[in-house]
């Protein structure tokens, strides 16, 4: 089954306690970023106002006792595209998601797949495809055993840094 609009909104808010995400490519292409991005690059001010609903729902999230995280697998030189994400991962932090970074530029991947995922209470997997370029192509509901997704979990959390502390050394 596959995810779009409201259906992946409902999917998402249905998380009992946790949702989690595994991200692995440079650059994801969002038409909708465009414009945000080309500023970005120019120097101009981050529109923070483009991802005020989602800071608002991680708020929301975190009010009732539900946590948002991530784990962005990357290799340095950052990309345009990532140091336009860094930029929002700073507000999303304060806004309470637990951004983490797995630097693979110096050492060999510790056994994560190449798939970027969602994973919903330890139980849910959304699998998240996209084209070479980033764009993506679907969201899609893994209907598999999610024990695989729960490990590289447990992995990514284990072999990354919390984004600030990422910053701190590469910022």
């Amino acid at each position: 089954m596959f995810l779009d609009g409201d259906d992946w909104r409902a999917y998402f808010d249905a998380m009992e306690y946790d949702a989690w995400r595994l991200e692995t490519h440079p650059v994801y292409t969002v038409p909708q970023e465009e414009d945000g991005i080309r500023r970005f690059l120019a120097g101009e001010p981050l529109d923070t106002g483009a991802t005020a609903a989602w800071k608002a729902r991680l708020r929301g999230y975190r009010e009732t006792g539900r946590r948002v995280g991530r784990v962005h697998v990357l290799t340095r030189p950052l990309t345009d595209y990532l140091r336009f994400e860094f930029a929002h991962y700073r507000h999303n932090v304060e806004a309470g998601e637990d951004v983490r970074i797995l630097d693979l530029t110096d050492r060999p991947n510790p056994g994560l797949p190449d798939q970027d995922f969602w994973l919903f209470d330890d139980r849910r997997v959304v699998l998240m495809n996209y084209r070479p370029d980033g764009t993506q192509i679907n969201r899609r509901i893994h209907g598999g055993d999610p024990a695989p997704y729960v490990a590289w979990k447990g992995l990514a959390i284990a072999e990354s840094v919390p984004f600030t502390e990422y910053l701190k050394d590469h910022g």
